[in-house]
């Protein structure tokens, strides 16, 4: 399920699309797992809001969706320290680049462990979806950052704080261009290459608090503590990082 409340951490990754037996949604929580200790997906909820038990976890997740391609909504069974994630496809005519791609979307507390592990999450469910990019953010910043995303004929009003206006989704021409930035970022070697990332002598900073993956991508740390536009310096961080990659959002022409 999606971050819907202040505390929590929204993280999504955007990947090729689905394919007939795909082994990625069991892989993501696999990775889930892995990047935090103690934490079981191994539960599902009900309409009604009720925990239910998974003991054959990974032939329903096989199963995928009951109205499309993904996984329906798999969670740790603790409202205390609620772990959930999900994953459908957006339709080539809603996607950038004209293709369809694969949506993974979860949720964590914005607590310590959660903050501390988050990077590693971030890449395990990237790399664990194939993802061309994707990105982690609390989920106050994340609904201005959303905000941004605008069209023209419809949306009147500028983004908040000074932000830029970013294209929607279908307007992006390559699935590999990310559609905005957030606190933790997951570009894979395609999404890097094309919005020319890491250049030693304009990235120093972002190089401070950036990683090579394992199948050569990056995570990118706009700030040291997670992004807070409240704060001037992580605003400041987040504008600089966009007037640095105009090909975010749909902003540059090829």
């Amino acid at each position: 399920m999606p971050a819907t409340q202040e505390n929590e951490l929204a993280l999504i990754v955007y990947s090729p699309e689905f394919v007939s037996d795909d082994g990625r949604p069991l892989d993501v929580v696999l990775q889930m797992e892995r990047t935090l200790p103690g934490v079981r997906l191994e539960w599902t909820i009900s309409k009604e809001g009720q925990f239910i038990p998974l003991p054959h976890r990974t032939t329903w997740l096989a199963r995928g969706r009951p109205n499309g391609r993904g996984f329906p909504l798999v969670c740790n069974g603790d409202e205390r320290y609620l772990v959930s994630v999900s994953g459908w496809e957006a339709a080539a005519n809603i996607s950038s680049g004209g293709q369809a791609q694969f949506e993974v979307h979860a949720a964590l507390p914005l607590t310590g462990n959660s903050i501390a592990a988050a990077a590693d999450v971030l890449e395990g469910v990237a790399e664990g979806a194939r993802a061309f990019w994707g990105h982690a953010t609390p989920f106050s910043a994340g609904v201005e950052i959303a905000q941004q995303t605008q069209n023209p004929a419809l949306d009147l009003e500028a983004p908040p704080r000074g932000l830029p206006a970013l294209k929607p989704s279908w307007h992006i021409r390559a699935p590999e261009l990310p559609h905005r930035l957030g606190w933790l970022n997951y570009w894979s070697a395609a999404a890097a290459l094309a919005i020319g990332f890491p250049d030693p002598a304009r990235d120093a900073d972002l190089l401070s608090r950036a990683r090579r993956t394992a199948t050569g991508g990056w995570v990118v740390r706009l700030t040291d503590a997670p992004l807070d536009l409240d704060n001037p310096a992580h605003l400041d961080a987040l504008l600089r990082a966009y007037e640095r990659f105009p090909e975010i959002g749909g902003r540059s022409t090829p």
